[in-house]
């Protein structure tokens, strides 16, 4: 909502000029501009700003002067549930004060199925959705009806979409927008963006208005009682220190990066509230009555914290909140300025945010994080997205789900959306191949004979499919979720755990979810039911949360703030005396140089190598390392990656590191590993599930995870050998590479430190010792573990008596 500016409200309706005095606010310019703005256009303006009223001024007025017609006006876009049900509270409010009669809806997976059916053939003025929401609406044969009264789009946090495969699907649910209402005006409002102009290109193209920025935030380390562990990212350390700054808070947003680390750190809060402060949880796996009961409580004041992963990072207006507390790295520059944003959401206020490392390397990464907020970057490499293959072939299927397509026009239509203005003919049509008939190796199957050419134009070849190809909407494939409820059939929903997480539980195993302790009693028609158990040990539930890796903007600004001995003045005395241990026993990593080192403990050989290139890229590294490493009989047991660093130990030393890091070798070795990897498969079966090619969820049946991974590694396998150029092994290679490999980042890592400085260290080094304690150590089954047994065999044998020749003579005399 706007601040206290000054500028008149003449341009305004008169209803809605007295209604901003009746608040004492004024318009603010960008408002303004954005009202009167005449095509599409970009709105960057920092959190409190009024960007969402900005959006929906021209609503609001033509409301007020009754030029809002009949049907379906205003559609809002939304990264996240959470964020339309807040702005449908907000609009409430000025909705009511005008007197407007003025329909605003809610269009989620979270509405009932009687709301839905009704949308279609009654739309309200206004409604609010998400792209997956979005893309379902378009695929239904009403989509002309509902959508052709439409006159303008607000994409809400557009930046958080466009970096990922949601954002190419909610491109291309515009570009049909723009054929179904040729004259909508579209909407971008965004705070965080390090590249305005390519934000705007991916939206088709907007003018730009940029906003004052407003104060800088007020943003520092939270000063804790106990340094942080040498390990771990649970930041339970900090516990008490947290709840002290809850307590000295209006209310507090306490971000963690994934849904366990959550539940971990809601339970160490609880623990040590001794004057029961009201405090709350919040993520996505959590069922849609515990998160509304949340949002809700926020809203009435009745919490004093809440305890929060992504799904509370965007837009939301919660006025109150005057503090945001992160616990853990925040792993990228933009995703903690929008953190921050949370915090007294007023355009005119700082914003408020304390940071809580997690361990000792995190107090880097955290104190870098504060550096680059300081001098306003952001991270990012400011391109505009490539759309992807296999977003488009879902698209096309939807599409057809509808009406007829017309290739030529469909063509048009699709390289009219920012992120596939490049996309060749050939790219299209192998795409629009792949959904009629499957590919050249997989025409000759039913099951995918989808499309059929009549007249023309592109059919569903059997229209009992489009239930199907609506089921299995999406762009993000997570891992199976199972739903938790309290009690036999029939009891409350707490939320979702990972389908192989429920598998390794048995009966009596306890958990830990929504903040409480329940017991597992029995898996019954896929649902887990359970009963609270609040005094035993839980396990704790692998929730698919945020894996993010530390960004290279990030990462680089931490190799200077080791490099530059200069700045350690501003380190805490205990990271200043780790650094200069470091730099006694081994070699310190800085810019321009492969730092890496080897040490002997316990009979095996360690190789460090600081790459500071992320946990994707840290794990590539490691499976390539290992690979020459075996091959050059340095014979390598195993290894752990985090965003910093690759840690190898095996039974040789590693004397010369140039070869194993030469970059033609290194990419040899990645193509050849990743033909015949569990990694490529499962990257297969993501983009295989988004194409359409393999469906989860089917009318009266449900696919498990493992039914669907044994069938898309089937898939895998004969296209690789039957069809090689198949379009869905080409986005597989493309997405390994950039996604789960991040091979992009060891290459840049290669070029820009060219120079490689090893040491070899008397013991492990203060660097390392970290490492060693990380969890997620992958083992490594070749020549070093047969030797380690054929070692022990032999050591056995001799304890007994025996050689390999038959009984020790020498011993039995």
């Amino acid at each position: 909502m706007p601040g206290l500016d000054q500028t008149c409200t003449s341009e305004l309706p008169a209803p809605l000029a007295r209604w901003f005095a009746a608040q004492n606010w004024a318009p603010h310019p960008h408002q303004l501009q954005m009202l009167h703005a005449t095509g599409n256009a970009l709105l960057i303006a920092p959190t409190g700003g009024g960007k969402t009223l900005a959006g929906f001024l021209a609503t609001l007025s033509a409301a007020c002067t009754g030029d809002m017609g009949a049907g379906l006006h205003t559609l809002y876009v939304s990264p996240l549930k959470a964020l339309t049900h807040d702005i449908g509270r907000n609009l409430a409010r000025p909705v009511a004060d005008l007197g407007l009669s003025l329909r605003v809806e809610d269009r989620t997976g979270d509405t009932s199925a009687t709301q839905r059916a009704r949308q279609r053939v009654d739309p309200p003025q206004v409604l609010l959705t998400t792209p997956e929401s979005l893309a379902l609406m378009l695929s239904y044969p009403e989509a002309p009806k509902i959508f052709g009264s439409l006159a303008r789009v607000v994409i809400d946090e557009i930046h958080a979409l466009a970096e990922s495969p949601r954002g190419d699907q909610l491109m291309l649910c515009l570009s049909r927008l723009r054929s179904l209402a040729p004259r909508i005006q579209v909407a971008g409002l965004s705070a965080t963006v390090e590249n305005p102009a390519a934000l705007a290109q991916f939206m088709g193209g907007a003018d730009l208005i940029a906003a004052d920025p407003g104060p800088k935030p007020d943003i520092a380390m939270l000063p804790t009682t106990a340094a942080p562990p040498w390990s771990g990212a649970g930041g339970a350390y900090a516990a008490r220190d947290v709840l002290r700054a809850i307590a000295d808070a209006r209310l507090t947003l306490v971000f963690i990066n994934t849904r366990a680390q959550a539940e971990l750190f809601f339970q160490a809060l609880w623990a040590v509230n001794d004057d029961n402060l009201a405090i709350g949880l919040h993520h996505g796996s959590l069922s849609k009555e515990a998160r509304l009961r949340v949002e809700g409580a926020m809203a009435d004041g009745a919490l004093r914290a809440v305890v929060a992963t992504g799904s509370l990072d965007l837009g939301l207006d919660w006025g109150d909140v005057d503090l945001v507390i992160q616990v853990g790295a925040p792993k990228n520059i933009k995703r903690l300025v929008q953190r921050i944003g949370r915090a007294n959401h007023r355009f005119d206020t700082p914003s408020r945010a304390r940071i809580v490392p997690a361990n000792r390397f995190e107090v880097l990464e955290c104190l870098a994080a504060l550096q680059a907020v300081e001098a306003g970057e952001l991270d990012g490499d400011g391109r505009a997205p490539i759309g992807g293959l296999d977003v488009l072939c879902q698209h096309i299927l939807l599409l057809a789900c509808g009406a007829p397509l017309d290739a030529d026009a469909l063509f048009a239509e699709v390289t009219s959306a920012g992120p596939y203005a490049d996309l060749t003919r050939a790219d299209f049509d192998a795409c629009l191949d792949f959904a009629a008939t499957g590919g050249y190796a997989l025409r000759a199957y039913d099951r995918w004979q989808r499309l059929v050419l009549r007249g023309g134009l592109w059919h569903l070849r059997d229209p009992r499919a489009a239930k199907a190809i609506r089921m299995n909407i999406g762009t993000i494939v997570a891992p199976e979720l199972l739903s938790v409820r309290r009690g036999p059939r029939g009891g409350a929903p707490l939320g979702q755990i990972e389908e192989s997480f429920a598998a390794s539980l048995s009966p009596g195993d306890t958990f830990l979810i929504g903040g409480q302790t329940v017991r597992y009693d029995r898996l019954r028609d896929m649902i887990v039911e359970v009963t609270p158990q609040p005094t035993r040990e839980p396990k704790i539930a692998v929730f698919n949360g945020l894996k993010m890796a530390t960004s290279t903007e990030l990462s680089a600004r931490v190799l200077t703030l080791i490099g530059d001995r200069a700045a350690w003045g501003a380190l805490p005395a205990h990271i200043r005396d780790w650094l200069a241990l470091q730099a006694r026993v081994a070699r310190l990593p800085h810019p321009g140089t492969m730092t890496c080192e080897s040490f002997q403990r316990g009979g095996r050989w360690y190789f460090a190598l600081y790459s500071f290139a992320g946990r994707n890229a840290n794990q590539t590294l490691g499976l390539l390392l290992t690979h020459r490493m075996e091959r050059d009989a340095l014979a390598p047991l195993g290894f752990v990656a985090t965003d910093y660093a690759t840690l190898i130990w095996g039974l040789e030393p590693v004397r010369d590191p140039a070869p194993l890091l030469d970059p033609e070798g290194l990419r040899a070795g990645l193509h050849d590993w990743l033909a015949e990897n569990a990694m490529m498969k499962r990257s297969f079966r993501s983009v295989a599930t988004v194409a359409g090619l393999i469906q989860r969820n089917l009318p009266g049946a449900r696919k498990s995870g493992k039914q669907a991974t044994f069938s898309s590694d089937i898939l895998y396998d004969t296209l690789r050998k039957y069809d090689p150029d198949h379009v869905l092994l080409k986005i597989t290679q493309a997405s390994a590479m950039r996604g789960l490999a991040d091979f992009g980042r060891i290459e840049e890592m290669l070029r820009t430190r060219a120079q490689i400085v090893h040491s070899i260290a008397p013991h492990v080094t203060p660097f390392a010792a970290p490492l060693m304690l990380e969890a997620g150590r992958i083992p490594i089954k070749g020549a070093g573990s047969a030797r380690l047994l054929e070692d022990e065999a032999a050591r056995m044998m001799a304890e007994a008596g025996l050689t390999l020749d038959g009984v020790d003579g020498k011993t039995l005399a």
